[in-house]
């Protein structure tokens, strides 16, 4: 019988709920309901695990995802467990989506930096987006629309080593979308998990879904 469902490891926010002392870690439900419409199961990976590489090979994951929410710095924690999860995923060739909080995640872990929008039409304003890389335009419009919910942004003289934009904002030219050269690994700046439009779901069905997309 084939596999029509697949496993993908999603890293964790650290909060605090009113009330209670102890720190949790926590996803939206979004990210739940998003990924069974696209015939994947998320298998959570908390940020308190002794030998994370140990319980990620336990797993046997298809791919992994670095969620958004907070910033870099805000949790070190949060930061140690998600590079550890990115060197998994190098060590092991496998798909790495990072959204957000992720895609920054990866820029810095390729030595690259995050800057900050003074932009007020960036922030949570719905605002179009170029598509520029071939790999990408062959099953995306020329342009989508997303939306996005922080200041952070990354210029494309700021992108880490060996990371190639294939989605630029139409308001700054910031990069909302980038690819590695040389590895399974994609990051985009909006929550796809938020807009659940067939765009975002596509580029995760291509992600994880087809091995000949990396090909």
């Amino acid at each position: 019988m084939l596999k029509s469902k697949i496993k993908i490891g999603i890293s964790l926010r650290i909060t605090e709920a009113s009330n209670y002392t102890e720190k949790r870690d926590s996803l939206s439900h979004d990210w739940a309901q998003f990924l069974e419409e696209i015939d994947i199961v998320p298998i959570l990976i908390p940020n308190t695990i002794s030998n994370i590489n140990e319980f990620l090979e336990n797993l046997d994951l298809d791919g992994l995802i670095l969620s958004g929410g907070d910033n870099i710095g805000d949790d070190q924690k949060r930061d140690q467990t998600e590079n550890k999860i990115i060197n998994f995923g190098l060590s092991n060739k496998l798909p790495i989506f990072g959204v957000c909080r992720g895609m920054q995640m990866l820029n810095v872990f390729f030595n690259g930096t995050i800057d900050e929008s003074s932009n007020p039409n960036h922030v949570r304003n719905p605002h179009s987006l170029e598509i520029n890389n071939q790999k990408f335009s062959d099953f995306l419009n020329n342009t989508i629309e997303v939306n996005s919910f922080h200041n952070n942004v990354i210029n494309k003289s700021d992108l880490g080593k060996d990371l190639v934009p294939f989605a630029m904002s139409s308001i700054d030219q910031t990069v909302e979308g980038f690819v590695h050269k040389n590895y399974p690994i994609v990051g985009v700046m909006w929550h796809p998990e938020r807009l659940k439009n067939s765009q975002s779901k596509e580029i995760l069905r291509k992600v994880f879904h087809e091995k000949g997309f990396w090909d």
